[in-house]
């Protein structure tokens, strides 16, 4: 049981438990006497209940079944092609499975089921098949992101025209994707998507200046302000560059944060505006 626990992360199921010849009562008696601790219906912490991600992820795997696998935002965590804070673990099993979601369990059931892979000893979605279903309700952006970081990782991502969220992957993987220094930036370009802005050169340089975003052939700039802005100092920094550029032709606009997550249609109408005037007139 120990050279099990030793290659499962410290976690055993009660299956495999059954395989090493333990019964049912010998199972009960090394739970009393605490070698065992109950982490999901049967799966067990051998030892001490303190796991590491990994063991949390293969005990929640374990209690869904011999065909479950890691999958959607734990296993993006796990091929490390985006971080999760999820408080679940998403884990798919077969259509006709009778495993159900639970209160740390998220049980996807795929009308097809997806090829299982182990990785760092867990059985895990593809790496193709990960982005997939992250296509389905990840941000543009945020996709993106997960397709440079496969890409970064030599990941082999194997694309599955059957899948949803197939298509979308694809746009994703064949996007020009520009460099972004924060999460507000990448929450601007989503709006830039998502409202059919054309996408603007990305922190780039103008008469001397690095800026967030910015449309050349309209002259136009675009802040993105961050909690990084907030002093006195970057305040009248940011104004006196703003004035600057003013004065030399370009218009420059600056969004907080609260404005993109609370008015994002008001936003992309005033950049809208601000291109193209004979398009959108601000009410």
């Amino acid at each position: 049981m120990a050279e099990l626990a030793t290659v499962q992360h410290g976690v055993v199921g009660r299956a495999q438990l059954h395989e090493l010849g333990l019964d049912n009562a010998a199972i009960a008696r090394r739970i009393r006497a605490g070698r065992l601790h109950r982490l999901q219906r049967g799966v067990y912490a051998v030892g001490h209940t303190v796991l590491s991600r990994n063991g949390a992820y293969l005990a929640a795997v374990l209690a869904c079944g011999p065909d479950a696998v890691l999958s959607h935002r734990s296993a993006a965590a796990l091929w490390g092609l985006r971080p999760s804070d999820a408080p679940r673990i998403d884990v798919t099993v077969p259509h006709t499975s009778g495993f159900r979601t639970t209160t740390t369990v998220v049980v996807h059931r795929p009308l097809r089921t997806p090829d299982p892979m182990t990785h760092a000893g867990v059985p895990v979605t593809t790496p193709g098949r990960t982005l997939a279903d992250l296509a389905l309700g990840l941000p543009r952006r945020q996709l993106e992101n997960a397709v440079e970081a496969a890409e970064r990782l030599r990941l082999h991502v194997a694309l599955d025209d059957d899948h949803p969220g197939a298509r979308r992957l694809r746009d994703a993987a064949d996007a020009d994707r520009p460099f972004t220094r924060s999460e507000l930036e990448d929450a601007f370009l989503e709006l830039c998507d998502r409202h059919e802005i054309p996408r603007p050169l990305v922190n780039t340089q103008v008469q001397g200046f690095e800026v967030d975003f910015c449309w050349p052939e309209h002259r136009l700039i675009v802040e993105t302000d961050g909690h990084h802005h907030r002093t006195r100092a970057a305040f009248e920094r940011d104004r006196g560059r703003d004035a600057l550029l003013t004065a030399l032709g370009w218009r420059v606009m600056r969004f907080t944060a609260r404005q993109l997550r609370r008015g994002p249609a008001r936003v992309a109408e005033l950049v809208l505006s601000a291109r193209s005037p004979s398009l959108v007139t601000p009410g």
